[in-house]
Parts: C-alpha cells; sequence; structure tokens
C-alpha cells in the first residue's frame, strides 16, 4: 500500500468519524504538508501549516481549524512561501493506518500531526505572524 493509499483509507475512517471535533482536517492538513513540493498550491500549504500549528500548539479542534481555513478564504491573498524541509517527520499515513480504529487512530492521527509540524518547525514564526496580521 502506497502513502496516498493510506491516505484515502485515513479519509474514509475520519469522514465515517462520529466526533463532532471532525478529526478529518487534521489528516488532510498533515498529508497536505508532509507531500508538499514546489508545485505545490501556496493556498494549500499555508493552510496546511496553519492547521497544524492551531491543532498541535493551541489545541484547536478540526472544527476550529476548519472554520479559521474559511476566514481566511473569504479575502483574496497573496500567501507566503515557505521553506520545505527535506525530513517531513518520523510518522506518516501509512504508520497512523497501521493503529487499530478508534481511540489508538485517533491518537495516532495526533501524534502525526506533531510530527509532521515538528519537522516545518521552521516556518512557526510566519504562520504566528499571517495569524497575526488576520486579526486571529
Amino acid at each position: 500500500m502506497t502513502d496516498l493509499e493510506a491516505y484515502h483509507e485515513l479519509c474514509c475512517y475520519t469522514l465515517s468519524h462520529w466526533h463532532p471535533s471532525f478529526i478529518h482536517q487534521h489528516v488532510v492538513d498533515a498529508f497536505a504538508v508532509q507531500h508538499a513540493d514546489r508545485q505545490t498550491k501556496p493556498i494549500a500549504l499555508t493552510f496546511g501549516l496553519i492547521g497544524l500549528y492551531l491543532h498541535v500548539e493551541r489545541g484547536f479542534t478540526g472544527r476550529n481549524v476548519q472554520r479559521v481555513h474559511m476566514d481566511l478564504g473569504k479575502q483574496k491573498h497573496t500567501w507566503p512561501d515557505f521553506e520545505l524541509p527535506d525530513d517531513r517527520g518520523d510518522m506518516t499515513a501509512l504508520h497512523v493506518l497501521a493503529a487499530p480504529p478508534g481511540p489508538d487512530r485517533d491518537r495516532a492521527i495526533d501524534e502525526w500531526c506533531e510530527s509532521v509540524w515538528e519537522a516545518f518547525q521552521m516556518n512557526r514564526e510566519r504562520v504566528v505572524q499571517l495569524l497575526r496580521q488576520h486579526g486571529m
């Protein structure tokens, strides 16, 4: 199974998840950031990094992250450039999918987010500044 196939399986899992916290958003953000390259649309990387920061450092639920994304998306922006590290974190969608469904897999999603966010720490200040700039 490829990482992309594992991601699709995780999407099915999280979209059918009953919890109102909407953990699907964290899966989307972690995968988008971990697999970003120079062809990735700036908005995708920006929103992914914002989502990881808000979840990992500020404890936002997926639903709350989604609301921030919607608020930011209401206006036209020129999104900043971010550094893309060689190391993208120790965990991947494959690792998360290997965890049993339920609380173990949900924790693995959080650990994946932490792993990817840690790998992209060189962009932290730019993410924080962007959120401040928009009153968030």
